[in-house]
Order: C-alpha cells, then structure tokens, then sequence
C-alpha cells in the first residue's frame, strides 16, 4: 500500500519522478499548451478548462487522494539538471487480490521527446511496481499508428498482447488500441498460495 504519509519520489540518472504540486501549474500549463498539436492526435479531447488552475487543482488532489488510496500512482517528470518538467506518468487502475495489476499511461512534451527520458521514467516506474508496490503485471495501451510510443514500450520490456477494439476515445472518437503488458519475472506458473 501507498500510504497517505508516505512520500513518493523516485530518482533515475537524470530524473526525478514525484506528484504533481501546486506550484507546477505554470510549467504545466505552458508545457501542455506548447505541446498542444504534438499530444492531441494521441490523447482524449481535453475539455475547455483543460489548462485552467482549478483543473490543474482538482488534478493535484485526485493525484494526492489516489496515492493515499493505492489506486494510483501520478508522476510528473522532473530533469534534475534544471527542474524542468518535461511530462508525466502515471501507474493507474492498481488492482489488488489475485490481479497485482496496473496500467501505465504517459505524456511527454514535444521540447523533450525522443530523448531518452521516458524510457528512463517507465523503467522505474515499472521496477518501483514490481518491487515496493509489489505488482506482477503493468499493462500499456497506445493507438497502432504510434510507432514511437510502441517501440518505447518494447523497449522497456512490455510484450504485445492483441488488439482492443473501440478502446478510448481519442481527440474526439473511438480508437482501436494495440495492448502491451509487462511481467514481473515470477509470474509465471504456481503461486504461494496452498
């Protein structure tokens, strides 16, 4: 379990992975605004308060309920070298009991993409997964055209699995998506249990 005192923050060579605060409204809002033509074709139709501070709020305390709650695990992306955010992830639909599951969904800033930064930023998140969190299958899932995002996802250890049909609407329709998953390398065969 998260834990509602628990701080999360996980460090990599070049990042740090923390919840979003309410002093990164202004980073997020312009990053999100400039990124704007390279994030819509991939991501569901953002509402008309999309970049506004009470939306930017309300998402600040969902991440913070949602990680007291083990239900979710929101990350912004934090280059270290100058506090820069570049984007976020998120582990969310954490399910417990017999599944030990979640499904990670990521957005990047056009300035940062193609770097090498997210790759940096799912592998830990994927290895915070298996090992603090104590889950043993992270699942992905991007449109068949996104190339960049699949290879990235491959990359980080994620298998292709099939297809889900109508999946997520995205920029405004219904969406195929090709479905990924990650194991935890004990996954596999007889469990603990009697």
């Amino acid at each position: 379990m998260l834990g509602s005192r628990r701080k999360v923050r996980i460090d990599t060579e070049r990042l740090t992975l923390r919840p979003p605060i309410h002093g990164d409204f202004r980073a997020w809002s312009a990053l999100r605004r400039d990124s704007e033509e390279f994030l819509k074709p991939w991501e569901p139709t953002w509402a008309g308060d999309h970049l506004t501070r009470k939306a930017f709020t309300n998402r600040v305390y969902w991440a913070q309920r949602a990680i007291s709650n083990g239900t979710a695990l929101p990350l912004f992306l934090i280059r270290r070298a100058d506090d820069a955010l570049l984007g976020a992830i998120t582990l969310d639909h954490i399910k417990r009991g017999p599944s030990q599951s979640g499904i990670t969904g990521y957005w990047m800033g056009a300035p940062f993409a193609r770097q090498g930064y997210m790759r940096e930023a799912i592998q830990a998140v994927v290895h915070h997964a298996f090992t603090a969190l104590d889950l043993s299958r992270i699942e992905a899932g991007c449109l068949p055209e996104n190339t960049a995002s699949r290879r990235l996802l491959e990359k980080c250890g994620y298998k292709y699995e099939g297809v889900a049909q109508s999946y997520l609407q995205i920029n405004g329709r219904w969406r195929n998506h090709v479905l990924y998953a990650n194991l935890r390398n004990d996954r596999r065969g007889r469990t603990d249990v009697g």
